[in-house]
């Protein structure tokens, strides 16, 4: 936990120091970053990810229940930044993938792995593989379509959706793609590469944050705050009542569900021109109030 901490530290430092020594050049950097994240890197771990993945098998109730919760926190998300906020689409956009998107993967596996023993670690990689990960090269893309190209025509839409959604592509062709075309090193290096993504989308944060005056965290705006309470406390209460009610959840799905938000909204941000701000300020929260909270958890137990 203590790494887990430092790296992300680290990480968010390292854009503080480049946007203040580089200005302008930090900036274009993080663009070329968000290309090369979106362009290469997602859709190179999507596919061997993807292409190796179980994907028929029965990973049980509470992932059916995690989707219902994904659900129902969207549309609160949805009308609480369009009728409550009347935010504009590239905001309203982001206050909705951002809420529905946790970092399962590089943040809740070692969260999980710390809290509840390396025993759980098999679920909370499921929950990564088989919720986060549709929800970001599924949901999240066509969220950002749906709500920033209100007033085309459906075949434009749809093109759009397509064309700015590179994982998703590389995800069709991966479950028609032979084992031949997955071999174990490229899986390997597929897996360690989800790990090298996340370091670089909180350096974007770091430079987000310090071209807006380098606070951190930063002001936490009411579209921010929002997306807080959404994704650390209302998505985790939402499958615990589901869970209580319906069927029994794995601890670790019910951790999992309360993990911050995803660096990979930052891709999605970049892809449609989604509200930055937002984007930063959420990350920044809920990522330093729930790694304050898993530190706490893992001292006193």
């Amino acid at each position: 936990m203590p790494v887990l901490a430092l790296a992300i530290a680290t990480s968010v430092a390292a854009g503080v120091w480049a946007q203040r020594r580089h200005g302008d050049g930090a900036q274009a950097l993080t663009r070329r970053l968000l290309d090369a994240l979106l362009y290469v890197a997602m859709p190179f771990i999507t596919f061997f990810v993807v292409a190796r993945a179980d994907l028929t098998a029965d990973a049980g109730a509470g992932i059916l229940l995690a989707y219902v919760a994904i659900t129902l926190t969207g549309l609160a998300a949805w009308a609480i930044a369009t009728r409550v906020l009347h935010l504009e689409p590239p905001a309203a956009a982001m206050v909705v993938i951002a809420a529905i998107m946790a970092n399962t993967g590089y943040f809740g596996a070692p969260v999980v792995a710390t809290l509840l023993g390396h025993d759980e670690l098999g679920a909370a990689v499921t929950f990564d593989a088989l919720v986060s990960a549709p929800v970001f090269y599924v949901a999240a893309f066509l969220i950002a379509a749906m709500l920033t190209t209100r007033g085309q025509p459906p075949a434009a839409r749809l093109r759009t959706y397509v064309l700015r959604n590179p994982p998703l592509i590389a995800v069709a062709a991966a479950l028609v793609a032979p084992d031949v075309l997955a071999p174990d090193a490229l899986v390997d290096v597929a897996r360690v590469a989800v790990l090298a993504v996340a370091p670089i989308g909180f350096f974007v944060v770091g430079v987000q944050l310090a071209a807006e005056g380098g606070r951190f965290p930063p002001p936490l705006g009411v579209p921010a705050a929002v997306v807080v309470g959404l994704r650390i406390v209302v998505a985790p209460l939402l499958l615990l009542a589901l869970a209580t009610l319906v069927a029994d959840v794995p601890d670790a799905y019910l951790l999992q569900a309360a993990m911050p938000v995803g660096v990979n909204i930052l891709v999605v941000a970049h892809a449609y021109d989604l509200d930055a701000t937002i984007a930063a300020a959420a990350l920044a929260w809920s990522t330093t109030l729930t790694l304050a909270a898993a530190l706490v958890a893992a001292a006193v137990t």
